[in-house]
């Protein structure tokens, strides 16, 4: 029997393509940065590898090119943070606010490109997911740097809430898009 699909039943190909669009973690780099460790180069390439690994999601399903340009685009927000986190560290509030344009103006591209893929992903829905997660990661850095692991811990629980419902979107966008891969 092939597997029943209905709004109360996820199949296996589903469960997969959540389970895929979840992996995102910029919190070890965060903690790595701030406290100078040494694994702090390891962490940041795994960390860009991920973004690359979010891209090869998309691929079946919107081509090589675009798991590709997602991918560049992730890398760049990786980048971008990595700079703001440097120059937080070191008090640099003219770069922070430079580069936080920078940031938004990467979310606001991530949007504009995953709108235009899929029509059930709205750019201004897609766009507000990408600044509160923005948001999440600065207070994320701020509370690192201060030392206030309480505020810490609950941004890390908000962001991880967060990001999982914009994977559950994503997901729910390709499964509408592309009904019968699932």
């Amino acid at each position: 029997m092939g597997e029943e699909k209905n709004s109360a039943c996820l199949s296996s190909k589903m469960v997969q393509l959540k389970g895929d669009m979840q992996k995102v973690c910029t919190r070890s780099y965060i903690v790595s940065a701030i406290s100078n460790r040494q694994d702090q180069k390891d962490v940041l390439d795994r960390l860009l590898r991920n973004q690359q690994d979010i891209g090869n999601v998309i691929e079946p399903y919107y081509g090589e090119a675009a798991g590709n340009k997602l991918a560049g685009l992730l890398r760049e927000h990786i980048l971008i943070a990595g700079k703001i986190v440097a120059a937080a560290k070191a008090g640099n509030q003219a770069d922070v606010k430079k580069l936080d344009a920078d940031w938004h103006k990467n979310a606001d591209d991530i949007a504009r490109f995953l709108s235009a893929a899929n029509p059930n992903w709205q750019f201004k829905a897609l766009q507000d997911m990408l600044y509160t997660h923005l948001q999440l990661i600065t207070e994320l850095v701020l509370d690192c740097i201060k030392g206030d692991w309480k505020a810490y811990i609950a941004v890390i629980d908000k962001n991880e809430i967060h990001m999982i419902h914009l994977a559950d979107i994503l997901t729910e966008g390709t499964v509408k898009q592309f009904p019968e891969k699932f």
